[in-house]
Parts: structure tokens; C-alpha cells; sequence
């Protein structure tokens, strides 16, 4: 067998090898989500359940002209309407990233006045502990720095788990529904950006600059 014969089968398996690793290369790079240099994985594990990300998007606070945080929803299947949030069943995950230093007292309050907005009066009565241990929380972290995260899992037979970078910051609560109600934050009727729920229900919202931002305001 010729020398050439060689080379050429040679090359043949420099090429394949080298398609190969860029194959996986682009697979891996396609495993998180990057939202304005914030990523996240597109596939992560919840008791025991691999859950997928709806979708990402920015809060913006000031007028709409300030990044304050990102949001991922992750769950067992894909959904496109906040309502059937309520049809899943399996663990299911909210991961907050902050954007900017957040005193978290005044995240809080703000937490607390999204829930009314979007929650009945029967609602808020129906999951008044929750609210309850919610609000604590926030009384004993005093401030999210930019990269800190907030993790609220809802976990069947357990109850809804919130972290704060990574830690278990109080006691499990046990109102599993309560993470659906918490999610309306985010999702609800009146959500605290429209352009977020858009994006956490995996749609496209429409591109805003800051000029368009401010004119809503």
C-alpha cells in the first residue's frame, strides 16, 4: 500500500476526529442558556428528576433602565401558558441571579407586593404561612450582592425549599401549592415585567431599547 494511501486515510481520521470534538463542543456549549452574560443550564437535577428550562429572561428595575436580576423556570415539561404551571406534576424550580446589589428588605417588600397584585384575597389566606416564612427570609439576609442567587424548589411530598446561594436560609414549607402562587410573581396576571413572563414561558418578547423602555414609564 502507497504512502499516499496512507496520508489520505490519515487525514480521513484527523478530520473525523476533529468533527468530532467540534460536534461536542458545540453540544456542550448548548447545554446553558447565556441572558446578558447570566447562564443557565438548560438541564439540571431536582430530586431525583431532570428538570428542563421553560425559559430566562431580566427583571429591570428604575424605570425599566436598570438590570436587577434574572429569572430561570425549570420543569419536568415545557409549558407556554402560565396556566398550566398548575398541571405539572414533579419537582419544579424558580432561580433568581442577581444583577446588581439588592438590599434584600426592600426585595422583600417588593416580593410581598407582587404576591398581592396577583394572588386573591382568599389566595393570600389560603397560603398565609407560606407568605409568612417567605417574608422572614428576607428579614435576616440583609443584602444580595450581584452573582447571588435566590433557589426556590417546590419538591412533592416535601414543599417548597428556598436557598440563598446554595443554603437552606429556613424551615421547609409545607404548602406545596404555595410555589405556584409564589411563581405569579413572575407569571401571573400581573407580573412584575411582562417581557420576563414572555421570556420564563419560553416566547419571544418584543426588543425594547431604553428609550422604549422609559416610554412605558
Amino acid at each position: 500500500m502507497s504512502s499516499t494511501t496512507h496520508m489520505h486515510r490519515g487525514s480521513r481520521v484527523t478530520l473525523q476526529a476533529i468533527a468530532a470534538f467540534a460536534w461536542f463542543a458545540m453540544s456542550c456549549a448548548a447545554t446553558a442558556l447565556d441572558v446578558e452574560g447570566v447562564r443557565f443550564d438548560e438541564q439540571m437535577k431536582v430530586a431525583n428528576t431532570q428538570l428542563r428550562l421553560n425559559g430566562a429572561g431580566v427583571r429591570y428595575a428604575a424605570g425599566n433602565l436598570v438590570r436587577a436580576y434574572a429569572a430561570g423556570l425549570y420543569l419536568p415539561t415545557k409549558i407556554a401558558r402560565a396556566s398550566e404551571l398548575r398541571t405539572i406534576h414533579g419537582p419544579k424550580r424558580i432561580q433568581l441571579v442577581m444583577m446588581r446589589d439588592i438590599n434584600a428588605n426592600d426585595f422583600g417588600r417588593a416580593m410581598m407586593k407582587a404576591l398581592r397584585a396577583n394572588l386573591s384575597v382568599d389566595e393570600q389566606i389560603r397560603h398565609i404561612n407560606g407568605i409568612t416564612q417567605m417574608g422572614g427570609i428576607f428579614g435576616v439576609v440583609p443584602q444580595m450582592k450581584k452573582g447571588e442567587s435566590i433557589t426556590i424548589d417546590s419538591i412533592p411530598g416535601t414543599g417548597v425549599v428556598i436557598y440563598v446561594n446554595g443554603k437552606r436560609t429556613s424551615e421547609v414549607i409545607s404548602d406545596e401549592a404555595f410555589f405556584d402562587a409564589m411563581a405569579q410573581i413572575w407569571i401571573g396576571t400581573n407580573p412584575v415585567e411582562p417581557s420576563l413572563k414572555l421570556a420564563l414561558l419560553g416566547q419571544t418578547a418584543p426588543k425594547e431599547d431604553a428609550f422604549d423602555r422609559l416610554a412605558r414609564y
